[in-house]
Protein backbone atom coordinates (compact mmCIF):
# COMPACT_ATOMS: atom_id res chain seq x y z
CA UNK A 1 0.00 0.00 0.00
CA UNK A 2 1.38 3.80 -0.39
CA UNK A 3 0.56 6.38 2.00
CA UNK A 4 0.59 9.66 -0.71
CA UNK A 5 3.36 11.77 1.08
CA UNK A 6 0.95 14.29 2.91
CA UNK A 7 -0.88 11.49 4.53
CA UNK A 8 1.95 9.90 5.61
CA UNK A 9 3.78 12.87 7.20
CA UNK A 10 -0.02 13.05 8.84
CA UNK A 11 0.27 9.62 10.37
CA UNK A 12 4.07 10.82 11.54
CA UNK A 13 2.38 14.13 13.12
CA UNK A 14 -0.73 12.46 14.64
CA UNK A 15 -3.22 13.84 12.48
CA UNK A 16 -3.79 10.80 10.92
CA UNK A 17 -4.68 7.96 12.70
CA UNK A 18 -6.66 5.91 9.68
CA UNK A 19 -6.93 5.29 5.99
CA UNK A 20 -9.76 4.22 3.30
CA UNK A 21 -9.40 1.82 0.37
CA UNK A 22 -11.68 -0.10 -2.18
CA UNK A 23 -10.31 -2.83 -2.87
CA UNK A 24 -11.69 -6.15 -4.02
CA UNK A 25 -10.30 -7.91 -1.15
CA UNK A 26 -7.92 -6.75 2.11
CA UNK A 27 -4.38 -6.11 0.37
CA UNK A 28 -3.11 -5.38 3.58
CA UNK A 29 -2.48 -6.94 7.43
CA UNK A 30 -2.33 -5.79 10.49
CA UNK A 31 1.40 -6.16 11.77
CA UNK A 32 2.83 -5.00 8.58
CA UNK A 33 4.98 -1.78 8.55
CA UNK A 34 5.07 0.51 5.31
CA UNK A 35 7.94 2.59 4.36
CA UNK A 36 6.77 6.31 3.89
CA UNK A 37 8.41 9.31 2.57
CA UNK A 38 7.81 10.59 6.69
CA UNK A 39 9.51 7.44 7.94
CA UNK A 40 8.14 3.62 8.66
CA UNK A 41 4.54 3.38 9.42
CA UNK A 42 2.34 -0.11 10.91
CA UNK A 43 -0.77 -0.89 9.87
CA UNK A 44 -2.31 -1.43 12.99
CA UNK A 45 -6.34 -3.06 11.75
CA UNK A 46 -7.59 -3.82 8.48
CA UNK A 47 -11.42 -3.62 8.59
CA UNK A 48 -14.37 -3.82 6.18
CA UNK A 49 -16.63 -0.97 6.37
CA UNK A 50 -20.34 -0.02 5.21
CA UNK A 51 -20.00 3.76 5.89
CA UNK A 52 -17.82 6.45 6.31
CA UNK A 53 -19.07 9.31 8.71
CA UNK A 54 -17.53 12.65 8.25
CA UNK A 55 -15.31 12.37 11.87
CA UNK A 56 -14.51 9.03 9.99
CA UNK A 57 -12.98 10.78 6.89
CA UNK A 58 -11.06 13.76 9.38
CA UNK A 59 -9.13 10.87 11.09
CA UNK A 60 -7.90 10.24 7.70
CA UNK A 61 -7.05 13.70 7.00
CA UNK A 62 -9.98 14.58 4.38
CA UNK A 63 -12.24 17.30 4.85
CA UNK A 64 -15.76 15.27 4.56
CA UNK A 65 -16.81 11.43 3.77
CA UNK A 66 -17.57 12.66 0.47
CA UNK A 67 -13.76 13.49 -0.18
CA UNK A 68 -12.98 9.85 0.58
CA UNK A 69 -15.68 8.55 -1.52
CA UNK A 70 -13.98 10.74 -4.46
CA UNK A 71 -10.83 9.85 -4.17
CA UNK A 72 -11.74 5.97 -4.51
CA UNK A 73 -10.58 3.94 -6.98
CA UNK A 74 -12.17 0.72 -7.98
CA UNK A 75 -15.67 -0.41 -8.90
CA UNK A 76 -19.03 0.47 -6.31
CA UNK A 77 -19.16 -2.94 -6.31
CA UNK A 78 -15.78 -3.43 -4.54
CA UNK A 79 -15.81 -3.32 -0.53
CA UNK A 80 -14.03 -0.67 1.44
CA UNK A 81 -11.39 -1.50 4.18
CA UNK A 82 -10.58 1.13 6.85
CA UNK A 83 -6.64 0.57 7.51
CA UNK A 84 -6.03 1.81 11.07
CA UNK A 85 -1.99 2.97 11.14
CA UNK A 86 0.70 4.44 13.72
CA UNK A 87 3.60 5.90 13.40
CA UNK A 88 6.89 3.93 14.09
CA UNK A 89 9.87 5.93 13.23
CA UNK A 90 12.20 7.05 11.33
CA UNK A 91 12.89 5.39 7.70
CA UNK A 92 16.47 3.22 8.51
CA UNK A 93 17.09 4.01 4.75
CA UNK A 94 18.14 7.63 5.99
CA UNK A 95 20.87 6.57 8.37
CA UNK A 96 21.83 4.43 6.29
CA UNK A 97 22.60 7.14 3.45
CA UNK A 98 24.54 9.45 5.36
CA UNK A 99 27.82 7.55 5.19
CA UNK A 100 30.47 4.88 3.87
CA UNK A 101 32.52 2.78 5.74
CA UNK A 102 35.49 1.97 3.16
CA UNK A 103 34.91 -1.39 3.93
CA UNK A 104 31.45 -1.63 2.59
CA UNK A 105 32.71 -0.35 -1.06
CA UNK A 106 33.12 -4.05 -2.28
CA UNK A 107 29.78 -5.49 -0.44
CA UNK A 108 27.42 -2.86 -2.53
CA UNK A 109 29.79 -3.56 -5.51
CA UNK A 110 28.85 -7.07 -5.70
CA UNK A 111 24.82 -6.08 -4.36
CA UNK A 112 25.14 -4.23 -7.49
CA UNK A 113 26.71 -6.51 -9.86
CA UNK A 114 23.94 -8.96 -8.81
CA UNK A 115 21.52 -6.30 -9.63
CA UNK A 116 23.26 -5.73 -12.98
CA UNK A 117 22.80 -9.48 -13.84
CA UNK A 118 18.95 -10.01 -13.06
CA UNK A 119 17.84 -6.67 -14.97
CA UNK A 120 16.40 -7.70 -18.24
CA UNK A 121 17.92 -4.33 -19.28
CA UNK A 122 21.69 -5.50 -18.71
CA UNK A 123 23.65 -3.20 -16.90
CA UNK A 124 21.66 -0.44 -15.09
CA UNK A 125 22.87 0.74 -11.44
CA UNK A 126 25.92 2.61 -12.55
CA UNK A 127 24.24 4.49 -15.28
CA UNK A 128 21.39 5.59 -12.96
CA UNK A 129 23.71 6.58 -10.50
CA UNK A 130 25.45 8.61 -12.82
CA UNK A 131 21.92 9.82 -14.07
CA UNK A 132 20.70 10.71 -11.08
CA UNK A 133 23.93 12.52 -9.96
CA UNK A 134 23.64 14.80 -13.13
CA UNK A 135 20.01 15.47 -12.87
CA UNK A 136 18.95 16.03 -9.48
CA UNK A 137 15.42 16.47 -8.94
CA UNK A 138 14.47 15.93 -12.53
CA UNK A 139 10.91 13.49 -12.73
CA UNK A 140 11.59 9.91 -12.95
CA UNK A 141 9.63 9.91 -16.26
CA UNK A 142 12.00 12.25 -17.65
CA UNK A 143 14.77 10.62 -16.26
CA UNK A 144 13.78 7.10 -17.18
CA UNK A 145 13.45 8.54 -21.18
CA UNK A 146 17.22 9.65 -20.83
CA UNK A 147 17.89 6.39 -20.10
CA UNK A 148 15.62 4.73 -22.79
CA UNK A 149 13.47 2.80 -20.05
CA UNK A 150 9.83 2.43 -19.05
CA UNK A 151 8.94 4.93 -15.96
CA UNK A 152 7.94 2.13 -13.59
CA UNK A 153 10.36 -0.44 -14.10
CA UNK A 154 12.70 2.36 -13.49
CA UNK A 155 11.67 3.83 -10.17
CA UNK A 156 11.47 0.20 -8.67
CA UNK A 157 15.13 0.23 -10.03
CA UNK A 158 15.84 3.47 -8.28
CA UNK A 159 13.88 2.07 -5.09
CA UNK A 160 16.64 -0.79 -5.21
CA UNK A 161 19.08 1.60 -4.41
CA UNK A 162 17.52 3.81 -2.41
CA UNK A 163 17.60 0.75 0.26
CA UNK A 164 21.24 0.23 -0.14
CA UNK A 165 20.91 3.92 0.94
CA UNK A 166 22.96 5.36 -2.21
CA UNK A 167 19.73 7.64 -3.32
CA UNK A 168 17.13 9.75 -1.76
CA UNK A 169 13.83 10.22 -3.26
CA UNK A 170 12.59 13.88 -3.19
CA UNK A 171 8.96 15.73 -3.82
CA UNK A 172 10.05 15.33 -7.51
CA UNK A 173 12.48 13.32 -8.52
CA UNK A 174 15.72 11.99 -6.87
CA UNK A 175 19.19 13.09 -5.50
CA UNK A 176 21.97 10.84 -4.73
CA UNK A 177 22.95 10.66 -1.02
CA UNK A 178 26.11 10.67 0.81
CA UNK A 179 26.77 7.23 0.92
CA UNK A 180 25.92 6.85 -2.83
CA UNK A 181 28.57 9.68 -3.56
CA UNK A 182 31.18 8.32 -1.81
CA UNK A 183 30.46 5.61 -3.08
CA UNK A 184 30.82 6.73 -6.56
CA UNK A 185 34.19 8.48 -5.73
CA UNK A 186 35.66 5.17 -4.22
CA UNK A 187 34.96 2.82 -7.02
CA UNK A 188 36.08 6.06 -9.35
CA UNK A 189 39.17 5.49 -8.31
CA UNK A 190 39.47 1.60 -8.61
CA UNK A 191 38.92 2.13 -12.44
Amino acid sequence: MILPTDVARGVAEGRVTHVFRRWKQARVRAGSTVVTAAGVVEITGVAQVETITDDDARGAGASDADAVRTAFRGTDEDPVFRIDLRFVGADPRDALSATLDPSEVDTITAKLDRLDRAGSHGAWTRTTLEAVVAHPGLRAADLAALLGRDRDPFKLDVRKLKNLGLTHSLEVGYRISPRGAAYLAATDRRR
